[in-house]
């Protein structure tokens, strides 16, 4: 929800700060680069070294951005605040992860879900406290939420003593829900982990587009007001969150690798329809599109994890940042093509993208049965993978 707060105020900074589309894109950058670059350096340092605090300490760093952000007077006023936030996303995410891993009883997809999903609910939240609080009241009522980072900070401290007692003890097993993944060569490895990452362009490229610029699309072609826009866009990004919470369980029954099929190739129909529909057909599609883009990333993430079993932090900060990192590339791109032609146009552009989903069909077969395969316990104390 704090993150989310950052784009649901572009509308109102592009008029306060007279900014750009490019301008808001190289926002979106600041926070996702701080958010991306990072998470791989810390899930491989906490794969060695477990950090049960880093979760409160996570959430600080965004606290203090968007502390900033409240005050900010200047464009880069602005990216800083929008690199602190992504500095706590980037503390956060892996070791989070991890908690959600060690607490699933075995059911991976599932737990993935369940703490994504609270991201996702919070993300379409956002969006109605920028109409409702921060539009109304402006830029200064974003330090008012203050308050839910702070409490969010108690709760994760708590989180991060459990973590701790939990990993001393070594954590519960579950044999009966446990199997070990077909061992793969090196070569396949790496080249299955490259379409994975592939595939994550595809989705958040495509999300880039829907996250930073659909309000300004809803505004520009069919003249709707900004809270209408927003309203729009929550739901949408409610859908996003329904996905998420689907795409899990559904994998640990049926299968990672059809879910990844069915999610990425599947939503390219409504992804093509898209720019030639009027306002309520928008709306509906839009909710299609979240609904099934977002059920493959939970999918993703746990069939890395189950290709190198034992690296959760290292896997979990990779597609994190990934996540983060081609969505900040993707918005600041957008943005600049939005300047040069129109905003209609990236919408044009980027349907095409989910055809990317084609590869999934390269992923080799590592399930077996209904599809659920958590390594064997314990994963916190891994020792070295060699891929080569």
């Amino acid at each position: 929800m704090l993150q989310a707060l950052l784009p649901a105020m572009y509308p109102m900074l592009k008029q306060g700060f007279g900014l750009d589309f490019g301008q808001i894109g190289l926002i979106t950058l600041s926070f996702q680069l701080t958010a991306s670059l990072l998470q791989p350096l810390i899930g491989h340092y906490t794969d060695q070294r477990p950090w049960p605090y880093s979760l409160s300490a996570g959430m600080g760093f965004t606290l203090c951005g968007l502390l900033l952000l409240s005050v900010a007077g200047s464009f880069h006023a602005l990216l800083l605040a929008a690199g602190l936030v992504g500095l706590g996303s980037a503390v956060f995410h892996p070791e989070s992860s991890r908690v959600a891993r060690m607490a699933s009883g075995g059911q991976h997809g599932l737990a993935q879900s369940l703490f994504q999903v609270g991201g996702n609910a919070g993300s379409a939240i956002g969006p109605l406290a920028a109409a409702f609080v921060v539009l109304p009241r402006g830029q200064r009522s974003v330090a008012w939420f203050s308050g839910a980072a702070l409490l969010a900070m108690v709760v994760l401290w708590w989180v991060g003593g459990w973590y701790r007692r939990h990993h001393s003890s070594g954590g519960p097993a579950h044999p009966a829900l446990a199997r070990t993944p077909r061992a793969l060569p090196a070569g396949r490895v790496r080249a299955a982990l490259a379409v994975l990452i592939v595939l994550i362009f595809s989705k958040y490229f495509y999300l880039a587009s829907l996250t930073s610029y659909y309000t300004f699309y809803l505004i520009h072609r069919f003249g709707v007001s900004v809270q209408s826009a927003q309203i729009h866009l929550f739901v949408f990004l409610g859908a996003v969150a329904a996905g998420t919470i689907i795409g899990g369980p559904v994998g640990d029954r049926f299968g990672r690798k059809r879910v990844i099929w069915g999610s990425i190739l599947g939503v390219l129909p409504f992804t093509l329809a898209l720019p030639y529909v009027g306002l309520a057909w928008t709306g509906v599609l839009s909710g299609l599109i979240g609904l099934i883009i977002a059920s493959a990333f939970s999918a993703i993430l746990v069939y890395a994890q189950e290709l190198l079993p034992g690296r959760v932090g290292l896997i979990s900060g990779l597609f994190f940042g990934l996540a983060f990192g081609v969505a900040g590339i993707g918005a600041a791109v957008l943005g600049r093509l939005a300047d040069a032609t129109s905003i209609e146009t990236i919408y044009h552009l980027c349907s095409y993208l989910p055809a990317l989903g084609l590869l999934t069909g390269l992923l080799p077969e590592i399930e077996t049965g209904g599809g659920r395969l958590p390594p064997p316990e314990p994963e916190l104390e891994p020792g070295p993978v060699t891929l080569g």
